[in-house]
Formats: structure tokens, sequence, C-alpha cells
């Protein structure tokens, strides 16, 4: 009988080895039971889009060529974010280590000025920078992918199209969130939009529908078939030119023609050991997250522990002067000099952190932007993508609001932005998501507005190590900056760190929001008997992520807030 026993023993060990021996050449082994792969991942909002991203990988394209799939596809089927009539960042970072960020930020038309949004009194005019035509700035996403796919693309660009185009045209399943997204804003889309009948039909949308859109495709089609041209020249820009004339706005086929994205210099710092490479400015995200990593390392968060009062009390603090100074350094280099080595010097950020005591919150209103000598005066997508050479993309790409102005280009399918918002409409007031501006963010003619995107990628000791970014208005940092430590201070696995509950800073109003067991009750009552104040609040970012494992893996986060998926392979 023993002899059996250790027969049947040796067998089960057997059968195990074999079975961990295969995983392991799949890539399915992985920390805290998380899919690992080896030859590529994709992670972004829509599991079509994900989908496209990750046949073109398997096609041999690389990760900017999937990047581009991945983008038009999200502009069929993540309408709240995905676009044509967007903008937004990129962070690349090649095999051998270089690095190239790309700013396709939209820009504010020749006809704006700076008291556009302001009445005969002075007063900001309510919803007019939001849901008008005036609310649109000049979109940058079609001349981005175009960039991009022109200076590290492999693939035809046709190809890289098509999914997109058989996702408008052939139609896609709808999924409950974008159903209860379609429905919760059929009368502002029937409102804003006489004479058009896009995404609106006489009974509810439900899960499972399947959304077709012909116009769409159309200019899907013409971007294919032309590249830049398809968009910024003829018949989509004539649809979008009489699509401003018909509302009062401002763009003008002037301002399309002379819209072109920008390469910029990424912003390099440190963390830990870790190599941060993230946005520059009109981006306010990259600044802000070297700013509140670089507040927070002196701090011994790793012992203390995730989302305990002290970690929380010292990363709340640091949110706090980093979200004042951008209230009056962030803006558009190309229209203001922005102090970056000031903002980013290690003196400079320790000192801000001087006043900060534990016995007490510090109030907001004692708080102001710091100085320095010789110094002049929620609805976003992002996806990560890395390939099998490892080559890695991180970007942000967004509307402003979920689903922008909510107006739709006649004939062309697309919605408009509502990033004029995003600009400075007046010092001190603040925007949709309660952000204060001022010269810095004024608006200009020609000028891209500040944004909070954070597209970003990291290494340690050389090599690729995580890929990051997420959507969310102004909490964009603090989620990024949040998931970052999830995994380097607090050891989690990536989709652990992405689905991990959040807590959101930012200055002005002085409040911590928080969401749903984000905070114990024990935490939460420390903190509120040292003055803060805790604010309930629905999901927090939609982080999507890819981590390279010590072994060689890549894996995946793919935020639980939404449709998030990933894929590898």
């Amino acid at each position: 009988m023993s002899s059996r026993l250790g027969i049947l023993n040796k067998t089960i060990v057997l059968a195990i080895l074999l079975f961990s021996s295969a995983s392991c050449v799949q890539g399915q082994l992985g920390r805290n039971n998380s899919a690992q792969y080896r030859n590529g991942m994709v992670v972004c909002a829509y599991p079509d889009a994900a989908k496209a991203g990750l046949d073109i990988l398997k096609k041999g394209g690389n990760a900017v060529d999937a990047a581009v799939a991945v983008h038009f596809a999200l502009a069929v089927t993540l309408p709240q974010a995905g676009n044509l009539g967007g903008g937004g960042f990129m962070v690349y970072r090649g095999k051998k280590g270089e690095v190239a960020t790309l700013d396709f930020r939209e820009k504010a038309p020749e006809a704006a000025n700076a008291n556009m949004y302001l009445d005969a009194n002075g007063n900001v005019i309510p919803d007019k920078s939001l849901y008008t035509h005036q609310a649109s700035g000049v979109p940058g996403s079609v001349d981005g992918m175009i960039q991009a796919h022109k200076k590290y693309g492999k693939l035809k660009w046709a190809d890289l199209l098509q999914p997109a185009i058989d996702l408008a045209t052939k139609g896609f399943k709808v999924t409950t969130h974008l159903a209860n997204d379609l429905n919760k804003n059929k009368a502002q889309f029937t409102r804003l939009n006489p004479g058009k009948n896009y995404f609106v039909k006489t009974t509810d949308w439900k899960e499972g529908d399947i959304l077709t859109q012909a116009d769409l495709g159309k200019t899907l089609e013409a971007i294919q078939a032309k590249g830049r041209a398809g968009f910024y020249e003829g018949t989509v820009a004539d649809q979008i030119v009489a699509e401003m004339k018909s509302g009062a706005g401002l763009i003008k086929k002037k301002d399309l023609q002379n819209y072109h994205s920008v390469w910029r210099k990424p912003l390099i710092g440190q963390y830990k050991g870790y190599k941060i490479i993230t946005m520059p400015p009109p981006s306010s995200g990259g600044i802000a997250l070297l700013q509140l990593l670089q507040s927070v390392e002196p701090y011994p968060l790793s012992r203390w522990g995730y989302n305990r009062d002290s970690t929380v009390q010292v990363m709340v603090e640091a949110e706090r002067r980093v979200y004042a100074d951008r209230s009056k350094y962030l803006g558009d280099p190309d229209y203001y000099k922005v102090p970056v080595d000031s903002l980013l010097n290690a003196k400079y950020i320790l000192s801000r952190m001087q006043s900060f005591k534990w016995e007490a919150a510090t109030p907001s209103t004692t708080i102001q932007p710091g100085s320095f000598a010789g110094y002049e005066s929620d609805q976003t997508t992002h996806y990560s993508i890395v390939d099998r050479d490892g080559n890695a993309v991180s970007i942000t790409t967004t509307l402003n609001d979920s689903f922008g102005s909510k107006i739709f280009v006649a004939g062309a399918g697309f919605l408009l932005n509502n990033e004029m918002d995003d600009f400075s409409a007046k010092p001190g007031v603040p925007n949709m998501y309660g952000l204060i501006g001022g010269k810095a963010n004024s608006i200009q003619p020609g000028k891209r507005m500040l944004s909070s995107m954070t597209p970003t990628i990291i290494e340690q000791n050389g090599d690729l190590f995580m890929v990051v970014g997420t959507p969310g208005g102004s909490t964009i940092m603090t989620s990024v900056f949040q998931t970052v430590l999830n995994v380097i201070a607090f050891d989690k696995s990536m989709q652990a760190a992405v689905a991990a509950k959040r807590f959101h800073h930012q200055w002005l109003p002085d409040v911590i929001y928080t969401e749903e067991g984000a905070l114990d009750s024990v935490t939460a009552g420390i903190l509120t008997k040292k003055g803060y104040v805790l604010k309930p609040r629905g999901p927090i970012g939609r982080v999507d992520a890819i981590l390279k494992t010590k072994w060689g893996y890549y894996e995946g986060g793919a935020d639980p807030r939404g449709d998030d998926t990933k894929l590898g392979w």
C-alpha cells in the first residue's frame, strides 16, 4: 500500500512540475495569479480595442503600430473619451532605452481670446466653455497618430486603420457601461445636435446591442486613404468648419491646416532608484508626479503600510502643495516660461514639506504656490502597450468631459472636444474639475491648454519596469502616483495596484475625496481628528498599466472600474 502511495505521490509531483513548466513556456504563471506574457501586451479601456492592438502585435507590428490601431478603435468603441476630435500625449521608450514624448494636445483657435467666456461684467458665463461650439480646441489626435507612426511605425498605415473601420461599419457589441452612458446622455445629445441622430434611438441601449457608425466609418476611410490630409483638409475639414459655423464656433480651415504635433524632451526623475520618464508641459502631470514622489521619498511608507493614516497624511500634504504650484506655474511652454528646473529642484521640494506638521492638517488657505529666486512673473482614456522587442508606449488621450462637448460633426460622425475649459477662463475661477489657474494658463490664440494627463514609463536598473497612466481629470496625477507607490512601496502586483482603492486631494477644495473602502474606520477617524475633511465619491481614475517582472514577463493591470481589458501573448 505504501509503495502505491509513493508512486502516486511521485506522479502528482511530476504532473505539477510538468504543468508548471508548460505554464511558464506559455507565459501564464505570475505573481498573485496575474497572467503574464512574453511577447507583448495591450491594456486599454475597451475589449474590442485591446483585441485590435493585440492582433497588430501578432502580425509583427511594434508598440506604436498597435497604439495607432488601439487609438482609432477606441474612437469607435469608447466615444466617451476615445476620439478623432480630441488630443493627448505619448511617452515612448524604445527597446534600447531611447525615449521621446509627443504632444498632440489641442490648441486654441486663432479667433480665441482671453475674455471669450466672460460676460459684460467680467463674470464667467456658465457652460459656455463646456457645451457650445466655442468649447472646442483644434483637434490633435489624428496628427499625433500620424507623427508617431511616421517616426516609429513598421506596418502600413492603412492596415492599422482597418480594425477601427470594421468596428464602425460592421458594428460592435455595446457593454453595460457604454449602454448606461449612452442612455444617460440621450437628452443632451438630442438638445445639442438638432437634425442629427448619432447615438440616439427610440428605445434604451442595453448590453449586447450592436452600435454601427456609418459616417464615422467614412471619416476613418478618408484618414486611411489620405493620412493627415484626410482629416485636416478636404471633405472632413469642410464638415468640421461647417459644423463650427452652425453654432458660432471658432475653428476655421486655417486652424486645421496649421495644427501640428510637437516632439518634446521627456521629463526624467528618480524615486527610490527607479527612473521615471514622463510628460513635460503643457501637461502638468509629469511635473506633479515627480514632485509628489520626491516629496514622500524621505518617509518610510513601506513600513507604515498601504493607506494607513501616516501614509495618507504625508501623501495628502504633498498633493496639497503640488496642486498649489500647478495653479500658478504650469502652462504651454511655447507661450509661457514654465520654471521646470525650479519646480523639480530637490531642495525646493523638501522646503515645501517643512510646513507640514503631524499634529494637524495644514489648511489649504495657508498654502500658496511656492517661490524661487530668478523666476518672472474625467473624461479621458489611457492605454499602455509593450511589444515583443521591449518597445513601450504610454498614451493618454481625451475629449475632456465624457463625450466632450457632446456636439457631433454632422456628416463626419465624431464628437468635438470641450478642452477650452482646461484654460483658465478667469484667474481664480475653477474649471469643471475644480482646478484653479492663472496667467500661465490664460487663453491665447494657438496656445495649448494645460492638462493633467500623466502618461509615464519607469525603468529599473536600465531596463523597462512599468508603463502606466489613467484618465480622471484632476485625479489623474494622484491616481498614477498611488499606483506607482502600490507597486514600488507596497509590493502589490500590477493588477492589485491598479484595483486598489484610491483617495485624492487637490489643494482646493480642501477635501480628501475617497473611494468606498479606501480608508478603514480607524484611519478615517485619526485623520478626521487632525482636521482633515473626508468626502466619499465615486470611482477615481481608470488606470491601465503593464509591469515587466524580474523574469522578463509582462504582467497587466486593467482597471475593474470600467470595461478595461488586458490582452497579451
